[in-house]
């Protein structure tokens, strides 16, 4: 009968199954009895059975114990016992019944074979002093039968016979697997790209070949007919164990077993189909009742079309989301594996609460902040078992790199399902709370800047408001000193006099800020006339202090009840120092490309030159290596080089998106109180120009925003309907420079200038002729006035930096007097 065999480390049990029809829903019951156990006098490694001298009608059992002993049990009694010689370690061990004989893999990486005859009169083992007893000629020597080295250890050996194929061995190596004939020879090899964990052959459906399924670390699952890779899926686990069964009439179904002990079963391809159509009887259609119920669908069908595809209800009926800003820092800092140099970074604490009024299963909430702000924990998971459960995770957000970030909004996202009467299996939906950071964050007080390559000026309708009241002192110097980890008091008088140069009660109309690890950036404020200055070194850190302005104006003028309040720019247009960043990070991106070619030619010259120094190592009759080894070493040097390379590129490339969507957001912010823009059409704005959150060399921002750009000119923003007529590329590639991208950005600057409403529909696209104050010259349409308008524009960028230049003065006064 067929029983169970269960090895343990000093035990062997073997017990009988017995199987109990079952009467309920739980199915049939099965229980173990033991028959006999082996108390074992060695610790067992692993065994296999069968029949070995060709006994008939029942199995017998080798076992191998951890010193290289294998030990022969005949149902309750013990055999004998056998020293493989030369052991140091145990490995895989298999019995192949068709040459009866024992397989296993020495510790000199040696497949080897013992015939069972041999093991059986071969000097007894008692003592493993074989030497003496053969001297004594007490026995024979145990010999091999054929040996094959395959130059690495053993996972794992099957032996596989199956009716359309030879009789064959399976060794899963390390890095390869072979596929042996009885006689030790190679019928094929294959070599593996990720390390092994368990492997299965299996019986294929084509005539001489056998399927073979490996699983790796990788938790993935190749199948191959013989070398051929057939196959391969992802698994949610590391299989340890692989086994092919038929489970409710469903064949090929793949068992794993993962090392938590974790059992799945699972297919191949598309989901099969287990029901069967039953046989019906023939009968005659009644027509009246088929158009009665075709009516009353059409009905259902046309109630649930009015309905909405999609419940509409409020977002509010099944989840509310909030989120709170912490208004101090972290007492003690959460900023670790920071690279701001010598700066303290702070952190600050931001809390999120979750607030459910129906059951909702495993909602998740993804938090996102703009690098490099980082987050301590951005995924959370939560289980809302009740109605009416309010969770409140925190987590706190600081800066670990040395440049500023293009956004202090975050964005807190909650994904969830809900189960209605229509859709049981849930209906995916999504809820977003966005939270603002404080500037104080990435911002530290600093001493003024008398001079400034960058200036921007905004112009405003009301009195001009003391900076003292937009960024309160106090307030401000105590979060800024507690992120420096100083007190607010005389002793650092020096640099308070520096942030807000008189007392609380005067007019502050000069402050200076410095970024953590960045540049410092100078507010001015006019005294007599409505207008604010903005200046710094780089162009790009003007956007947070810029924004943070505009933010707090509209703040301050709203509590005091004013509501027509508004902020506007005369200036020109800063796009050349747009485009110079523009071309920073495009000539970052052709750096790269130029980066990858390299590297994969020195990649293809490595593996060349392993395969020449391979063939010289294989060959019989030594050969001199022509300093083959000398180039092989200088080549890994330069790939290393080039990896390097590539990475500092990459980081350089990161560091110079984001200060491209700073400029970007601070472009947009100009040409919107340029324009008198309306939230709507800044959104098109932003989406047309800020498409991507991420950069990379397949889909870059260049040719993004160009194709946007480009297709806002030929709809909403086109002169005449032939230019709507042309159709753009759909396909999108990396352009050979930025001159077709900058000549769009300005000609869509011309067409807002001369009063072209931006706007989605194209009835509005007819061009008007009121023309606002500043902005760009006029760009024509045909190449022959190109180069004159290109002189134009030069010469008008010229005059403004002139301008701009000559109205800094050395000392701050000077400045106050130029804007008044």
């Amino acid at each position: 009968m067929l029983h169970l065999a269960v090895l343990h480390s000093r035990k062997l049990c073997v017990y009988a199954v017995s199987g109990t029809l079952g009467n309920v829903e739980h199915g049939n019951q099965y229980q173990i009895t033991l028959m006999y156990e082996h108390n074992l006098q060695r610790t067992a490694c692993n065994m296999t059975y069968g029949s070995f001298g060709g006994v008939k009608g029942r199995d017998l059992i080798c076992i191998q114990s951890v010193d290289g002993m294998l030990m022969v049990f005949e149902q309750e009694s013990f055999a004998f016992g056998r020293f493989l010689p030369g052991s140091l370690l145990p490995g895989p061990l298999a019995y192949s019944s068709r040459t009866d004989s024992f397989i296993t893999v020495s510790s000199c990486r040696q497949v080897e074979s013992y015939k069972y005859q041999v093991l059986a009169f071969a000097t007894d083992a008692d003592k493993r002093q074989e030497t003496e007893h053969q001297k004594l000629g007490s026995g024979k020597r145990l010999t091999v039968d054929w040996t094959l080295n395959i130059g690495e250890q053993a996972l794992d050996i099957r032996i596989v016979s199956f009716h359309q194929s030879a009789s064959s061995v399976f060794v899963l190596g390390e890095r390869n697997f072979f596929c042996l004939k009885d006689n030790g020879q190679i019928r094929f090899m294959k070599k593996l790209d990720c390390s092994p964990s368990s492997f299965l052959p299996y019986c294929s459906v084509s005539e001489g070949t056998v399927n073979t399924l490996i699983g790796n670390h990788k938790s993935m699952l190749h199948i191959y007919q013989d070398v051929a890779l057939k196959w391969a899926t992802q698994l949610p686990h590391i299989p340890v164990a692989l086994r092919v069964g038929c489970l409710h009439d469903l064949k090929g179904v793949i068992v794993t077993l993962s090392d938590d002990g974790h059992l799945q079963c699972s297919y191949l391809g598309t989901d099969p189909s287990l029901f069967q159509a039953p046989i019906i009887e023939s009968r005659e259609l009644n027509y009246d009742e088929l158009d009665v119920e075709l009516k009353e669908l059409q009905k259902v069908i046309k109630d649930f079309k009015s309905q909405g595809i999609w419940p509409m209800t409020e977002k509010e009926d099944d989840l509310e989301v909030s989120a709170i800003v912490s208004p101090n820092f972290d007492s003690v800092s959460q900023a670790t594996d920071v690279e701001v140099g010598s700066d303290l970074v702070p952190s600050i604490t931001v809390k999120v609460t979750l607030k459910n009024r129906v059951v909702l299963q495993k909602a998740k909430l993804s938090v996102y902040v703009q690098p490099p702000l980082v987050l301590t924990c951005d995924q959370f998971i939560f289980e809302f078992i009740e109605p009416e459960m309010t969770s409140t995770v925190a987590f706190s957000v600081y800066l670990k790199r040395n440049y500023t970030p293009s956004e202090l909004e975050g964005n807190a996202v909650v994904s969830y399902s809900k189960s209605t009467d229509r859709n049981p299996d849930g209906i995916p939906r999504v809820i977003q709370c966005k939270f603002r950071l404080p500037l104080t964050l990435i911002c530290l007080p600093d001493q003024p800047s008398k001079s400034a390559v960058h200036k921007l000026t905004i112009d405003t309708n009301k009195s001009p408001v003391s900076l003292l009241s937009l960024f309160p002192g106090k307030s401000w110097l105590r979060e800024s000193f507690s992120a420096l980890g100083l007190a607010c008091g005389s002793t650092h008088s020096g640099l308070v006099s520096g942030f807000a140069n008189q007392s609380d009660d005067d007019q502050v109309n000069v402050m200076g800020f410095r970024f953590i690890g960045g540049s410092q950036v100078t507010l001015l404020a006019s005294k007599t006339s409505q207008r604010y200055r903005i200046q710094s070194e780089q162009f790009e850190d003007l956007w947070l202090i810029t924004n943070e302005l505009i933010l707090r104006l509209k703040e301050y003028f709203g509590k005091q009840g004013i509501k027509d309040f508004s902020c506007s720019f005369s200036g020109c247009m800063p796009l050349q120092e747009y485009f110079e960043l523009i071309d920073h990070h495009f000539e970052l991106r052709i750096n790269g490309e130029k980066l990858e070619e390299l590297l994969s030619e020195r990649a293809v010259q490595f593996r060349a030159i392993q395969r020449r120094l391979l063939t010289r190592f294989k060959d019989k009759t030594p050969a001199p290596l022509q300093h083959l080894d000398t180039l092989l070493d200088g080549t890994y040097k330069q790939v290393i080089a080039l990896a390097d390379a590539i990475e500092e590129n990459q980081d350089n490339l990161f560091q110079s998106f984001t200060r491209l969507k700073s400029a970007t957001h601070l472009v947009i912010l100009l040409i919107g109180l340029w324009q008198k823009l309306s939230v709507d059409q800044i959104a098109i704005l932003e989406a047309a120009f800020l498409p991507l959150q991420e950069d990379t060399q397949e889909l870059g921002w260049e040719e993004t925003v160009d194709a946007a750009i480009a297709h806002l000119l030929k709809t909403c923003l086109s002169k005449s309907s032939k230019e709507q007529a042309l159709n753009l590329s759909s396909q999108l590639n990396m352009p050979k420079d930025t001159s077709r991208l900058k000549k769009h950005i300005t000609l869509l600057c011309d067409r807002l200038a001369k009063g072209v409403r931006l706007c989605l529909s194209t009835d509005a696209a007819a061009p008007q002729t009121i023309v606002m104050p500043g902005g760009c010259a006029p760009i024509p349409e045909s190449d022959l006035e190109e180069r004159s308008v290109e002189q134009d524009s030069s010469e008008l960028f010229t005059k403004h930096r002139f301008f701009m230049e000559e109205s800094a003065r050395p000392d701050v006064l000077a400045l106050q007097g130029v804007l008044e």
